[in-house]
C-alpha cells in the first residue's frame, strides 16, 4: 500500500510515492503551472532526470498529469492502491499543530488561514481539493509547516503588542519551513551520532528561515506571523522597521503597492538590482549589487545564528545548512561562517566548495553540516505513524 506525498507550491507541484518501508518508488515535479514553459520532470533510477513539456492551467490539472504519469510509468497499476495521501500545508495557525486527517469541515477551516500565507496555503488547498477529486478512495492528510514550531515558548512567539490581540486574534509568531527544519535536525543527530544536541538549522532558499533546536524541539525561529519576517529573501524584504510602511503610504503609495514592494520587489532582487536568483548574482561576483547583497545577507544570517545562542543556552553543537541556497552556495556559507571564528568555528574550505556533508574541520568547536532536505520523506514518516 504505497503512500503518495504532494508538495504544492504557488506555481509547482512536487510528488513522491513511498513504499510501506518508506523507500521512494517514484518522484516527479510539475513546474511553471499556467505558464507557456510548463514542464514535467521525473527522476530516473540511474539518478538522471527526464523533462518534457506539459500543459497544466492549475493545480487540479497538474495533479491529473501526476496521477497519469504514475499509471503510465507503472509505479502503480490502479489508483485504489494508494490508501493515503499526505499534503504539505504552509500555515496551520494555532489550531493545527499535528498531522490531520482532512474532511470538508477541515478544508473550510483551513481556507480561512489563506490570508496568513497567501503565497502557499491557496496552492496547498487547491492540491488537497484536487486530490480528493482524483483519488476519492484515499485518505487525505495535511502536515503543517508551522507544526514543528508549536513548541516555541511564549517569550519567543509573542510580539510587543497588546496581549488581547494574541488572545482574541491569535497574532503571534508561527514560524515556517518546519517540516524541513525537523527533517534536517533529525539527520544532523545521526551524522553527529548523538541523541540530543543544540542545533541551528538554516533553510536558505527563495524563502529563508532559521531555527534554534534543542533536544528535538524548536525554541525560536526567524519567520513570524507570516513568511515575510526574518532575513532578506529572494523577493521578500524580511524584517524591517514597521513604521516604514506608514512612511511609504504617506508618500502616496497604496497599501497594495507597499505589500507588493515588500513581497515581490525586495530581497535579493531589489537589493542587487540584478535578480532574485542567487545563481544570477554569482554569475556576476564582482558587481556592486552582488557584493552588497551577499554582504547584507551573510551578516543578517550570522546575526540570527549568534542570537540563538541565548535560547540554546550556549554555542550550538552544529550549524546546519539546507535548501537550494544552503546546499549549494558555498561562497555564502563561507561568508556566514567567517563571523564565528572567534567562537572556534573552523571551516574546511575544500569540503565546503565540494558541498560535502561535514564541512568543518575536526578541530572545529562548532560542527557545520550541509544536509539535503527531504520534506516529502518527513511527511511520509508522519503519515505512516498515523
Amino acid at each position: 500500500m504505497p503512500t503518495l506525498i504532494i508538495n504544492a507550491g504557488s506555481s509547482s507541484l512536487r510528488f513522491a510515492l513511498f513504499s510501506k518501508n518508506l523507500e521512494v518508488q517514484y518522484e516527479g515535479h510539475i513546474d511553471a503551472i499556467n505558464q507557456k514553459h510548463c514542464h514535467y520532470r521525473r527522476k530516473l533510477k540511474n539518478g538522471k532526470e527526464e523533462t518534457q513539456r506539459v500543459k497544466a492551467r492549475n493545480h487540479e490539472e497538474a495533479l491529473r498529469i501526476a496521477i497519469s504519469k504514475l499509471l503510465e510509468d507503472k509505479a502503480i497499476e490502479k489508483l485504489s492502491e494508494i490508501k493515503k495521501v499526505g499534503h504539505r500545508v504552509g500555515h496551520g495557525g494555532e489550531h493545527f499543530t499535528k498531522p490531520t486527517r482532512v474532511n470538508k469541515k477541515i478544508l473550510k477551516t483551513l481556507s480561512e488561514l489563506n490570508e496568513l500565507a497567501p503565497l502557499h496555503n491557496p496552492a496547498n488547498l487547491a492540491a488537497l481539493k484536487a486530490s480528493s477529486k482524483w483519488l476519492p478512495r484515499s485518505e487525505q492528510f495535511a502536515v503543517f509547516d508551522t507544526g514543528f514550531h508549536s513548541t516555541l515558548p511564549q517569550r519567543a512567539f509573542l510580539y510587543g503588542l497588546p496581549f488581547k490581540l494574541y488572545k482574541k486574534e491569535g497574532i503571534r509568531r508561527f514560524g515556517f519551513h518546519g517540516i524541513s527544519h525537523e527533517y534536517v535536525s533529525k539527520e544532523a543527530l545521526k551524522k553527529l551520532k548523538k541523541k540530543s544536541a543544540r542545533l541551528i538549522t538554516c533553510h536558505l532558499g527563495n524563502g529563508v528561515s532559521l531555527a534554534a533546536i534543542k533536544d528535538g524541539k524548536s525554541l525560536d525561529t526567524s519567520m513570524g506571523f507570516t513568511p515575510l519576517e526574518g532575513p532578506l529573501m529572494g523577493t521578500r524584504s524580511g524584517t524591517i522597521d514597521p513604521a516604514l510602511i506608514f512612511h511609504l503610504v504617506n508618500k502616496k503609495r497604496t497599501l497594495a503597492d507597499v505589500k507588493h514592494l515588500l513581497e515581490k520587489e525586495s530581497g535579493f532582487k531589489g537589493m542587487s538590482e540584478i535578480g532574485s536568483d542567487i545563481r544570477q548574482l554569482w554569475a556576476r561576483p564582482r558587481s556592486e549589487g552582488t557584493l552588497r547583497t551577499f554582504d547584507l545577507f551573510s551578516y543578517q544570517i550570522a546575526k540570527i545564528i549568534g542570537s540563538y545562542m541565548v535560547p540554546l543556552g550556549g554555542a550550538p553543537d552544529a550549524v546546519v545548512f539546507t535548501a537550494g541556497v544552503g546546499e549549494n552556495a558555498f561562497y555564502l556559507r563561507e561568508q556566514i561562517c567567517a563571523y564565528f571564528k572567534a567562537f572556534g568555528l573552523e571551516l574546511d574550505h575544500a569540503k565546503n566548495r565540494n558541498n560535502e556533508e561535514l564541512i568543518s574541520k575536526k578541530s572545529s568547536k562548532i560542527k557545520v553540516l550541509v544536509i539535503k532536505t527531504h520534506e516529502e520523506l518527513e511527511i511520509a514518516r508522519k503519515i505512516q505513524k498515523l
